[in-house]
């Protein structure tokens, strides 16, 4: 693995970490078919309808290989993503040969990151994230993307609803940022765009195929399009193993070697 600016690791977590989804793979279930004469037309209903197939878990796994390309530069790694619903978000980022580079770790209030390779940590308050994202941007919206929800905060009933070629199309904006969700034909969220209008930041991320872990369904692999001025950023995960409502540990120590940057 190249040698990496501090930066590098930063914007790979935050980025990561605010939008996560990859390579096309075999459907493990196949889709149901939404039949047009079964559809409600009540949009509280259809609406409820999409918020019960959003998943619902107390921890969450994922492990597999992601690709990075920042304007033009491509990196491969490993990481390590894991939740603890409502509380911490942690990755851990590893070379190709084995060896771990970086690590995160998000709470609702706080981001920490560690670059192993440089000995420096950064610590900042959740706002922080801020500066390369939308305020509009919290904790819970970040860990439903991660999980593959559709966010709950966009699912309202002022927003636009309908039915296109057999799968729905959401709609609304909020504080001048604009969303559209479309979801597939097992209801669960398939591509979502936000559009910061004042601020010239997009987001596009299509979730692939959909597999069953416990009795949810959880995506298997991401793609993720950002435009923020001439900054360009996209990132493509392929997850090998997900687990869910398992024991698991968050551990997060600075070592006393390594340069604290606040």
């Amino acid at each position: 693995m190249k040698p990496y600016h501090f930066k590098f690791f930063l914007l790979l977590g935050v980025i990561v970490l605010l939008f996560s989804a990859c390579k096309t793979r075999k459907l493990v279930l196949a889709p149901p078919v939404v039949k047009t004469d079964t559809v409600n037309n009540i949009k509280a209903e259809n609406l409820m309808s999409l918020k019960n197939k959003n998943i619902s878990f107390t921890t969450l796994s994922m492990k597999g290989k992601a690709q990075l390309n920042m304007n033009g530069n491509e990196n491969n790694v490993t990481v390590n993503i894991r939740m603890l619903k409502d509380k911490k978000i942690w990755m851990s980022i590893t070379a190709l040969a084995g060896i771990e580079v970086a690590r995160v770790l998000v709470t609702p209030d706080s981001l920490l990151v560690l670059n192993r390779l440089h000995g420096i940590s950064l610590q900042k308050p959740f706002n922080y994230i801020h500066t390369f994202a939308n305020k509009e941007v919290n904790f819970k919206l970040l860990q439903e993307l991660l999980a593959g929800n559709a966010p709950q905060e966009f699912l309202l009933e002022k927003v636009d609803l309908e039915l296109q070629n057999g799968v729905w199309l959401l709609k609304g904006s909020r504080n001048n940022l604009g969303y559209q969700i479309l979801f597939n034909t097992l209801l669960k969220a398939e591509e979502t765009n936000l559009n910061y209008i004042l601020a010239a930041q997009t987001l596009k991320v299509v979730y692939g195929n959909y597999q069953k872990v416990n009795a949810d369904l959880f995506p298997s692999s991401m793609q993720l399009n950002s435009l923020s001025g001439k900054n360009k950023v996209a990132i493509t995960f392929d997850f090998s193993k997900i687990e869910s409502n398992i024991a698991m540990d968050f551990p997060f120590t600075v070592p006393k070697r390594f340069e604290v940057i606040n």
